[in-house]
């Protein structure tokens, strides 16, 4: 007998969700454009919500402006098929709030925000950093706990505490903690997302709300279908469905190269919009780009969930 889905109100932006690439022109521009057409793709292939400006959205080398330009455009091309949340995590709590502000004004739903780099604060600043998040705006706030990136955990007590606040509703695990973000769920109605692509499966069967996919940019349908043959409740159809995009998971965030430059590196080749990285981020070489495009190809051609 098949356990029913988690309840809406357990995953507050949707199910599967992209972290969506900032498509540029061929000069570096932003390209609003190709942002709009690429969202729309992503819904209409299955993405629930899109988070814009994290780290695969290419935020440190895009500016404020740029950012809320990218919001309001997304939201033109989505309307209401699908969450936006905005990255606005930065390492100054002053500059956070006013990109916060800004997100709310440009038609955000939610607040994805990422713990203070760099300067390595401890767990009583991080919490008033969040804090002060929270109360600027009145959006909904996704946590976003990456140490490999920022140098600093938000430690399971920290969560905790901060769970008690009624616009810090969710957490983008990428800890690789997952005995810390189980303590957390049972302890907590924080929603908790998957952020590395090879957690999808296994943080939503202990109850996680779903994911925050870097691989969905190129296979939406794929990541989708995981969650969905779960909720259906054929879990080994969701255990094969997971297994066999392993390789395009490794390809494209296991392979040395940030997954924002092996997104663009695919889309690319699928005539879709991307353009080039900004420094100092470098392009995929050719034979990258090839190497990823078979896996690609593996993975949407028969035996995979179809042409996307």
């Amino acid at each position: 007998m098949s356990s029913p889905p988690p309840s809406p109100t357990a995953r507050p932006f949707g199910r599967t969700l992209c972290a969506m690439i900032t498509p540029f022109t061929p000069t570096g521009a932003l390209d609003l454009d190709g942002a709009q057409r690429l969202a729309d793709r992503l819904v209409t292939h299955g993405c629930d919500g899109l988070v814009l400006s994290g780290t695969t959205g290419e935020s440190p080398t895009t500016t404020d402006a740029e950012k809320s330009s990218l919001i309001t455009a997304v939201r033109r091309a989505v309307g209401t098929r699908a969450s936006v949340i905005a990255g606005v995590g930065t390492s100054d709590t002053r500059h956070t709030a006013g990109l916060a502000r800004e997100a709310e004004q440009a038609g955000a739903d939610g607040l994805l925000v990422v713990a203070p780099y760099y300067s390595r604060p401890p767990q009583d600043a991080i919490e008033a950093h969040f804090r002060e998040i929270a109360d600027t705006t009145e959006l909904p706030l996704v946590l976003y706990d990456i140490p490999a990136r920022t140098g600093v955990r938000i430690e399971p007590d920290t969560l905790l505490r901060l769970a008690e606040h009624p616009r810090i509703v969710a957490v983008k695990d990428c800890s690789y903690d997952f005995l810390a973000a189980q303590k957390v769920l049972a302890r907590t109605d924080l929603a908790y997302y998957a952020g590395c692509d090879e957690h999808n499966l296994a943080l939503y069967a202990v109850g996680g709300a779903g994911c925050v996919s870097t691989v969905a940019n190129v296979v939406p349908d794929h990541v989708r279908a995981v969650l969905d043959a779960f909720d259906a409740g054929d879990t080994a159809r969701a255990a094969r469905l997971q297994q066999r995009a392993t390789a395009l998971i490794e390809a494209m965030m296991a392979d040395g190269l940030p997954g924002t430059v092996t997104a663009k590196a695919l889309l690319t080749t699928l005539g879709l919009p991307a353009g080039p990285v900004r420094p100092p981020l470098r392009p995929a070489g050719r034979e990258t780009t090839d190497g990823l495009r078979a896996v690609y190809d593996r993975l949407a051609g028969p035996g995979g969930t179809g042409p996307l």
